[in-house]
Parts: structure tokens; sequence; C-alpha cells
């Protein structure tokens, strides 16, 4: 068994490969047990905790903390054996970046547990509006500057020259720009959005043929959540060249209502009908505005058009009003013999 194991085979013995492996192994399990125990023993701590910051932390690290542990554990390995120099310096490179790799992953998940443990409920508790749409992203932008920086010292660890391949980028810096338009032009419609304000997070906005508020501002993009429910995602350079109706910042909703009296409606009844209307608009209260707007003002085909124009306040329900007035006419009218009209046709014949 001895003269097996200490057979030499690639420049080490089975022996040593057998440690190497068992290490390697070894570390896969360690990294396993300490999920185990975050994820399980931890994670219970942290939840009789009314801090929330401490669940964050353990639920951002439980995956990285596997990943390093690995890597440790494979670093060792190699560190058993003895390797051709340019193999063990491939693989010294490839830890390091891996370790780098392993380390970013873990600061940018802790950057955005930070911010939602502790930012957000700070932003949450605030009268402004601005922060509330800044937090997405400061939560992408430090995310994505931490993986920026952990990237460059991979790659500076693993041995590339990293001024120069910044450097070489910068050859291709024409073509990158123009594909890279339509992304300045979100970044520069992001910007607007944040300047102009035309809109701000929670407003009901109509932009394009999409009707919904405004559930995250980001730099690149801004969502709407739809009133059916559904998600829009709008790249912000369209918010540059196209018209945003802002309904959560109009200071009333006019209506306007349409409707048709046969003709044999009498001079009086008429006069009744438009008193009728002014009257169910003001016995809405609060709910209406003083403005109301009413006539007699044409002579259609059937009928004989009346037109109701009144304006719904800010902050009321303004499908409960309009359901409100349309059966307060419904119902005045059919009380008052007020017949409404309906599309007809009168056919007259010659006896031949």
């Amino acid at each position: 068994m001895m003269e097996f194991l200490t057979q030499t085979f690639y420049g080490n013995t089975i022996l040593q490969w057998t440690i190497a492996a068992a290490i390697a192994v070894l570390s896969v399990a360690v990294g396993k047990t300490v999920y185990w125990v975050t994820s399980g023993i931890l994670r219970k701590a942290t939840k009789q905790t009314e801090n929330e910051l401490d669940d964050f932390v353990v639920d951002t690290i439980k995956e990285p903390i596997v990943v390093i542990v690995t890597v440790l554990g494979f670093w060792i390995a190699v560190q058993t054996l003895t390797l051709p120099a340019r193999v063990d310096d491939f693989l010294w490179a490839a830890i390091q970046a891996a370790m780098v790799l392993a380390v970013t992953w873990t600061l940018a998940r802790l950057w955005v547990a930070f911010v939602a443990g502790i930012l957000k409920p700070l932003v949450e508790s605030s009268d402004s509006d601005l922060d509330d749409q800044l937090l997405p992203i400061a939560r992408r932008g430090g995310a994505s500057a931490i993986w920026v920086i952990g990237v460059i010292v991979a790659l500076n660890n693993a041995g590339y020259d990293v001024m120069a391949l910044i450097a070489g980028l910068g050859i291709g810096g024409l073509a990158l720009a123009m594909a890279a338009k339509d992304t300045v032009a979100n970044f520069f419609g992001g910007f607007t959005i944040f300047t102009d304000r035309p809109f701000t997070m929670g407003d009901r906005i109509v932009i394009s043929g999409f009707d919904g508020t405004v559930s995250e501002i980001g730099i690149r993009s801004t969502r709407l959540k739809t009133l059916a429910g559904s998600e829009v995602t709008i790249p912000n350079s369209r918010f540059a060249d196209s018209p945003v109706e802002n309904i959560s910042r109009e200071p009333s909703r006019k209506i306007v209502l349409t409707l048709g009296l046969t003709y044999d409606t009498t001079p009086e009844k008429m006069r009744r009908a438009l008193d009728l209307l002014r009257e169910i608009i003001e016995a809405q209260g609060d709910d209406t505005d003083e403005s109301v707007i009413v006539g007699f003002n044409s002579f259609g085909d059937f009928a004989l058009g009346i037109t109701l124009i009144y304006y719904i306040t800010k902050g009321a329900d303004i499908m409960g009003v309009q359901t409100s007035v349309n059966l307060a006419v419904l119902e005045r009218f059919n009380a008052e013999g007020l017949e409404m009209a309906f599309p007809t046709q009168t056919i007259h014949t010659i006896a031949g």
C-alpha cells in the first residue's frame, strides 16, 4: 500500500494528490457547514432581535462566505503540491482573483443590505420625496462602483496591466460611444427627470399610451405600475422627447356629461332639466368644484342636446362621484318625467 502511495504522478506522490484532494473536499464541506450555521442557528438568533439589519447581513453574507472558505481550501490544497512554476503562478493568480471577486461580492451585498436596512427606513420617515428617488440610484450605483473596483483589483492580481487595458479601450472609444448612445440618452433623460421633476415617486402619469403610478426612477429607466397591475419599464430618454401628463398634479378632474332629451320636451321641462343638473352637482358637496357649466346647446338628429361640465376636486373618488351624479340624474329625470332620447328614425309613406 505504501509503495502505491509513494508512486510519483506529475511531480507529486499519490499520497500528496490524495491529501490535496481531501483538503479541497473538506473545504467544500466546511463551506456547507458555514452555510448551514448562518442559515439556521444565526438566522434564528437574529430573528429574536428588534433590529432588522442583522437579518439582512446574515442573509447577505452566507453565500459569499461559502465561496471564500472554498477558495481558501483550494489554496491550501495547492500549497501541498509541487507544481511547475507556470502552473503554480497561474493557479495562484486565479485563486487571488477568485478571492477578490468573492470579497467584492460580499461587500456589494453588504452595501445593498445597508441601503435596505438603514437608509430605506430613514428615507421612508422623511417628508421629502427626492431621497425616495435617489435611493434606488444609490443602491445600484454603490453596488456597481464596488464591482468595478473589485474587477480592476482582480485583474491586477491576476497579472493583467489594467492601465494598459484601460488605455486600449480608448482606441475603440468612438465605436463604444456609438454603441452606448442610447445609454447616454437614457442617462441624460434621468438627469432631466431629477432636475425638472415633471413627476415624482408615487405620481400617476400618462406617457406614450401608458397610464400608471411611478414605482421607481432609475438612471436608465423608470418603472410604472399600470392600472391593470402590470409593470412597465420606460427608457428615460422617452421622457425627454415625449409629452408627460401628470394626473396626480391636476387641481381637479373635468367631467363632460352629454345628455339628450326627446323632441316632445317642452321649454319648461328643458329649464327644469337644467336646474336639476345644477342641483345634483351642488348636492355633491366638497367632492365637486363650484364651477358648473350646463346648457341646452344643440338640436340633434334625434334629441335635444344638453351638456353638463363639472369638476371633481383633488383627492375625491373620481369614479364614485361620477356614479353618484349619474344615478342622481337618472332618478331625478325619471321622477320629473324627463324622457331620455335614443336614436330613432321616422319614415313617412305616401299612399299611391
